[in-house]
Order: structure tokens, then C-alpha cells, then sequence
């Protein structure tokens, strides 16, 4: 079907507005016709297709390439593999008409932007193996990666137009994956912009909420800016700086997520916006001396907060960014923060990798900085053979680090690490032989177990054993990519070890009964052994968690029943196949089919979102700001529930919810606790625990409950008990 005249007319001016934008990148006449070449050719190829909203498709690409080049800041290239991004995937044109009419660069950039196809393993997930995919194309060109996060915006920008279910697996992919692989590459504003409309499609009525009380409270909150900017603005004129003062809120998303961690009003959100300074720095003194110097300025007006200090520019982030950033007392007892640095920082921090590598290669500097370290970090762990896909992103997000933290090698070495990791990352750090053989670590000089979570500016020596190994339980305690990846790989050797030995120990031992080992003996070994498949039975045999002292007795004694009641736990029914859907298929509620997710403990009540396991087909039940739903939905977004959970059949339970208490100690005030949860709201309480120190209570009630309701009633009226500060449930492990 054509475009309409109108189509024409608005495809057209969006046209007119990329070509515009282009201006500033195209710097001779071959440069517009490669990009002219690229617009009509997409044009053609997209002709009469139509998005869901009913907007010609044509206007996705084009709207892509104008967010390549205004909001990421790259060049003509970009803009052409952008406009040509869908017509691989979605029309009859090939990769190698791609190469044959734009050469090889664009149609390995289209190629890496393409979506995967084909069938996969049943085991793997296609939306992992897509990302996979897109990550390889790091070996070549980065700029792949930033033009799929640009259409990825755009996608969320448009997202009102999709059902709700596919809005949760969009959104789950976005906070997992995107909005942490856009703020790495330094891309703030369009990561902010991903919470935001996350935020805004999974809670509108928290969203707009909370944007409707930034509005309401502008007003207030730019004449106290006007008035913490004067003496400031007055210094840095005497001083015959060149500079920009603005004040910035805090997003939404970013607000909401505070008030649902501290569990507070928005009132109590006290640092809604930051002060940002960016100068135009003089060839002398050094850009890092007249940071300091202006932050010496801002400090002999405002008193500072010492441990709010955050020096970026002595040891800048892990994605490039450089600033000054301090908290200082402002007028009226509000803590404000201030953030400094020059223009050259400041696009850096706006445009992320594409103003990083404008500048690296101006000040023509080829040593390695942080992030050619996280690239080749990334390189290695596609190149591993040893992880599927699901693992792989799952390693791939741990990468991409929001908090660092720096320690330090016996000879001073300096070693950039997440915070809240271990000795043992430390250890995977330095090289995986030190990580494998390690027993413990001297931190500070002092011998300390090797999971000891490490501390910013610690100096840290691996103690290392021959004999030792890695344990299984070091994955919980590890936060690297690298260290996990390290410690599965030892223990699949390990296992693929134990599996060889313990089939030739059981062979060996059933040969000595003169009993051959055909399945039906397997079988019947699998369930006495409490083993889900042969594999597992080799390898408990193998590394000794099951001996065979009884085999003789399992394999001889008559257990028909048994073994028939294991094959019905496995077996599956698939005599309905087709897209129609049997009845039992459609009772996704049933209370049999439903199970509440221990990573989140939902409650009746609660906003929910059901997650049909690939594997079991249950039901799982997650909340809706559960961060395992978004890692779920950023894996198997087709395995989301449509239909809306029913909590009826839960409601004659009760559950199990910890609520965190913290308050100004005095006379009475556990028996004001008791009263209100027993005479008022005839709550059972499971366990109390209070402790009182220098004037203070803190302490948890474990409580049964039977909804969100009149577990959310309870908090707020035991926040009205005399001293009480802070009152907030919390997830029970």
C-alpha cells in the first residue's frame, strides 16, 4: 500500500529536519549523496508499511539518525547505517547489497544491527542471543552499539502505542541492559531518559505523581538556586572566570526510586537538584587546578560536607567522566550539591563515547584508559566458549558498574573494582591462576578471609595455596564478569571431570553385580539418588556426594511404583499443539499454577506481574519494581503473563513480611510497638528484635499479614508512635 499525501508531506519535513541536523557533520557534497543515497533507498524499501500506532514506519529510521547525530554526536557513517537499520531485517534486501551499494563499513554496521532469526537452542533465550550478537559488534565498531540504544529510544519514545505486556518485556529490557550500556558509554541524558519513560509506562500514576510535584514546587525551588547562585556568581566574576551556572532536577524515576528505597514522602526528598559549574578553562594553570581552585572558592562561602567530596578528575570514571563534585551547606540548613568541570568534561559527560574519542584523538593520546580496558574486557568474555547466552548477559550487565571503587596491589598498582566486591575479585583481577589458587588476603597487612568485601583505598595481597580450588560458593560472593566467569569455568571442568569419572565408577561397580546399565536401572538410580537426569547421578558419583554402598540393594529391589510416579513428574503433555489454546491453558490463575516469587515476596495487593517459567510452566508472581522481573523480562520478554493475577485464592493466607524500624529511644516505646500490632491491628507477630544504642532504636518485627493493604495501614500508624523516624518493609531471604 502507498504512502498517502499526507504521509508524503510529514515524511518530508522530518526529512527537511534531519538534513538540518547534518549540517554541522557533512563536510563536502559526497557526504550529503551518501546520505541522500541511504534516504532513498531506505524510503523505497519501507514503502507502505506502517507502525503499530499507524504512523508511516519510514519515520522510525529517520527519526533514529536525527538521534544519532543531534543527542549522540556522530558522523555521517552512523547517520547512514542508521537510515538503513530495519531494511536487512524487514525487506528483500541482503547484507550484500548493503556492501555492494555502500561498501563494506556500512554493511557490517547494518549487520550488526540486524535482529537474530533462525531457531536457537531450546535452553537458550532469542532476545539473549540478539544482544550477544549486537555485543560482538564491539570487536569492529562501537558505533553499532550507540545506534542500536538510539533506536532503542526512539522505541521508548513511541512505546504508548504497544499492549501492556509487551510495555513490561521493553521496559525489563531498558533498565537490565540499556539504561546501565547508555550510562557506561556516558550517554546521561538518554539513560535518565530510559528510567523516566520506564518509570512512566510501568507506574503512570507514580510517575505523573511525582511530576506533577517537581511542577508545583519550581517555583520555590529556582528563587532558593537564585538565591544559593549569588555569592558564587560573585566570586567567579571577580575572578574573571568564563563560565555557565545552572541548576538541574533530579529525574523522576531517580526521585521515585529513593522514596521506595527510604520509603519516604516526596517532602523528605531534600536533594531534588544539583548546581552545575562549566568553565572555559585557560591554557594556565592546568584544567585539575582550576577545578580545585573553584571549588576553594564555593568552600570559603559554603561549608562542606567532608565526606560528600568525589574527585573524577585525579581518577576519572570507568566511562570517561571527569568532574568535582561536593555537597555543601547552603542557606536556610539544605545540603546542596555542586558539581564542577570544564566544557571539554562537560560534552564528555553529555555525549559520552563519542566526545571521549573526539578527544582522545585530538590530544593524539594512545595510552589505554579505563574504558579501552572495559571494550577488551568485553572482547574476551564474547569470545569465551564456555557461556550460553543467558549467562553471558547476565555477566555482561555486572560490567557495567554505576559505583567504583579503587585498591591497590603490595606495589601501589592501582585496581578499579565495583562496589561491594570481594577479595576474590580482587584476586580474578590480578589473573584467573591467582583467583583459582586463593585461600585468603592480606588487607591492609592484615590476614583476612578471601570474601572479605573491600573498601576504597584498601592494599590488598592474594594468599594462594597450590592444593586450593575455587568454591561454589564464591559465585555468590564474587561481583565481577571476569571472577564469575572464571570460577564457573573451573567448576565446569571440574563437573565435566567428576561426570567422566563417576560413569566409569558406576559402570565399574555394576559390572562387579553383573548388571548391564540400560536405562530402566538408570532410571531407578536417578530417583533413589535424588538426581534430576544421568548427568547429575555421574556427577554426585564422581565427586563423592553419593556412594554406591547400596547399589546392590537399589537396583534389585521391585520399585515399578516408584519409578512410574517419576516419569509422571517429567513428562510432558503435548497433544495440544497449534496457536489455539486448550482450556487448562487458559487458566493461568489457578491457584495451582501460581507461585509467589521469593526474590520479591509480593503480597495480596501488591501491583504484581505474572512470569510463565520456560522450563516448569508455573506461574511465578514478581512485583511490578522487582528488579529479577526486569532481568527475566530482558531474557524471555514472550514468557510475560498477559492476563491480570487474581490474588482471591490467597486471600484466607497470611504471609510472612519484615518491617524495618528506627527511632529516639525512650520509656514505653516497645510496648507502644506491641499495641498497635496486636490490640490494634490483631497482627501476629513471629519475631521481634530491638536494640538501643546512644539514644537510638533500631530493630525488625517479622510479621504474618494478609495484604498490602493492612500492611501499608500498620506502617503508617506505627509511624505516628512518639519517636518514630523511619518505618519500611523490607524483602525476607
Amino acid at each position: 500500500m502507498e504512502y498517502t499525501a499526507e504521509d508524503e508531506i510529514l515524511i518530508e519535513s522530518k526529512w527537511q529536519d534531519l538534513q538540518r541536523s547534518c549540517e554541522k557533520i557533512c563536510k563536502s557534497e559526497e557526504d550529503w549523496n551518501f546520505i541522500k543515497r541511504a534516504y532513498f533507498l531506505a524510503k523505497e524499501a519501507h514503502q507502505g508499511v506502517r507502525r503499530r500506532s499507524g504512523e508511516p514506519y519510514f519515520l522510525h529510521p529517520i527519526a533514529v539518525a536525527k538521534i544519532v547525530v543531534d543527542e549522540i554526536g556522530l558522523g555521517v557513517k552512523s547517520v547512514v547505517a542508521a537510515l538503513l537499520h530495519d531494511v536487512v531485517e524487514d525487506t528483500e534486501y541482503t547484507v550484500e547489497d548493503m556492501e555492494h551499494i555502500f561498501g563494506k563499513k556500512i554493511a557490517t554496521m547494518v549487520d550488526g544491527l540486524t535482529k537474530m532469526s533462525g531457531v536457537f537452542n531450546a535452553d537458550t533465550s532469542r532476545q539473549a542471543e540478539y544482544f550477544r550478537k549486537v555485543l560482538l559488534t564491539l570487536s569492529d565498531d562501537v558505533r553499532v552499539i550507540l545506534i542500536k540504544i538510539a533506536d532503542r529510544l526512539h522505541n521508548m519514545r513511541t512505546l504508548g502505542a504497544m499492549p501492556h505486556n509487551k510495555q513490561i518485556k521493553i521496559t525489563g529490557e531498558t533498565l537490565y541492559l540499556f539504561a546501565p550500556l547508555a550510562y557506561r558509554l556516558g550517554l546521561y541524558a538518554i539513560k535518565t531518559e530510559f528510567e523516566d519513560l520506564c518509570m512512566k509506562y510501568r507506574f503512570p500514576k507514580e510517575y505523573e505523581e511525582i511530576t506533577r510535584q517537581i511542577n508545583e514546587t519550581s517555583a520555590a525551588r529556582e528563587e532558593y538556586i537564585r538565591k544559593f547562585n549569588a555569592p558564587i556568581i560573585e566570586a567567579l566574576d571577580k575572578n574573571g572566570i568564563q563560565y555557565e551556572i545552572s541548576g538541574r532536577v533530579k529525574s523522576a524515576y531517580s526521585i521515585w526510586t529513593k522514596m521506595v528505597r527510604k520509603q519516604i514522602p516526596f517532602s523528605e526528598v531534600y536533594d531534588l537538584f544539583a548546581i552545575r559549574i562549566v568553565f572555559q578553562p585557560l591554557t594556565f594553570p592546568s584544567e585539575k587546578t582550576q577545578c580545585w581552585q573553584i571549588y576553594s572558592s564555593i568552600t570559603d562561602i559554603y561549608t562542606p560536607k567532608p565526606d560528600r567530596l568525589r574527585d573524577w578528575i585525579s581518577m576519572p570514571k570507568a566511562n570517561g567522566y571527569e568532574a568535582l563534585h561536593s555537597t555543601v551547606m547552603g542557606p536556610d540548613g539544605i545540603w546542596v550539591e555542586v558539581q564542577i568541570r570544564t566544557q571539554r568534561m562537560e560534552d564528555i559527560a553529555e555525549r559520552g563515547f563519542a566526545a571521549h574519542w573526539k578527544y582522545k584523538h585530538a590530544t593524539i593520546s594512545h595510552d589505554e584508559d579505563e574504558f579501552d580496558k572495559w571494550l577488551k574486557m568485553i572482547r574476551t568474555a564474547l569470545d569465551s566458549p564456555t557461556e550460553n547466552a543467558v549467562d553471558f548477559l547476565d555477566n555482561f550487565k555486572l560490567s557495567l558498574y554505576t559505583s567504583e571503587i579503587t585498591v591497590f596491589t603490595p606495589k601501589g598498582e592501582a585496581k578499579k573494582l565495583p562496589y561491594g566486591a570481594t577479595a576474590i575479585d580482587f584476586a580474578y583481577e590480578i589473573h584467573n591462576k591467582i583467583g583459582n589458587s586463593a585461600i585468603g588476603a592480606k588487607i591492609n597487612h592484615k590476614i583476612m578471609p578471601i570474601t572479605t568485601v573491600l573498601n576504597s583505598g584498601d592494599q590488598v595481597e592474594i594468599v594462594t595455596a597450590e592444593s586450593a580450588k575455587p568454591k561454589a560458593e564464591w559465585l555468590e560472593q564474587a561481583q565481577t564478569a571476569k571472577a564469575k566467569r572464571a570460577i564457573k569455568s573451573f567448576m565446569k571442568r571440574e563437573q565435566e571431570h567428576n561426570y567422566q569419572r563417576g560413569m566409569q565408577m558406576l559402570e565399574e561397580h555394576l559390572a562387579k553385580l553383573n548388571i548391564t546399565p540400560n536405562n530402566r536401572v538408570i532410571r531407578k538410580l536417578i530417583a533413589a539418588y535424588e538426581s534430576n537426569n544421568k548427568e547429575e547421578l555421574y556427577t554426585k558419583i564422581g565427586a563423592g556426594i553419593v556412594t554406591l554402598d547400596n547399589l546392590e540393594k537399589i537396583v534389585k529391589t521391585n520399585s515399578q511404583n516408584k519409578i512410574l510416579k517419576f516419569w509422571k513428574l517429567f513428562i510432558k503433555d503435548d497433544e495440544e499443539e497449534g496457536d489455539e489454546e486448550s482450556a487448562d491453558d487458559k487458566k493461568t490463575t489457578e491457584e495451582a499454577d501460581l507461585v509467589v516469587a521469593e526474590c520479591c515476596h509480593p503480597l495480596p495487593g501488591d501491583s504484581v506481574v505474572g512470569f510463565k517459567d520456560p522450563i516448569t510452566h508455573k506461574i511465578f508472581v514478581h512485583k511490578s519494581t522487582c528488579d529479577e522481573l526486569n532481568r527475566l523480562a530482558s531474557q524471555h520478554g514472550e514468557c510475560i503473563v498477559k492476563e491480570a493475577i487474581q490474588w482471591s485464592q490467597f486471600k484466607t493466607q497470611s504471609s510472612l513480611v519484615t518491617i524495618e524500624i528506627v527511632g529516639i529511644d525512650r520509656m514505653g516505646v516497645l510496648v507502644d510497638l506491641a499495641n498497635v500490632v496486636t490490640n490494634d491491628f490483631s497482627i501476629n507477630m513471629r519475631q521481634v528484635n530491638i536494640q538501643s544504642h546512644d539514644g537510638i532504636f533500631e530493630g525488625t518485627l517479622s510479621l504474618y499479614v494478609r495484604d498490602a493493604e493492612s500492611l501499608n495501614a500498620l506502617q503508617e500508624r506505627l509511624r505516628r508512635i512518639k519517636g518514630m523516624d523511619s518505618v519500611k518493609r523490607v524483602n525476607n531471604q
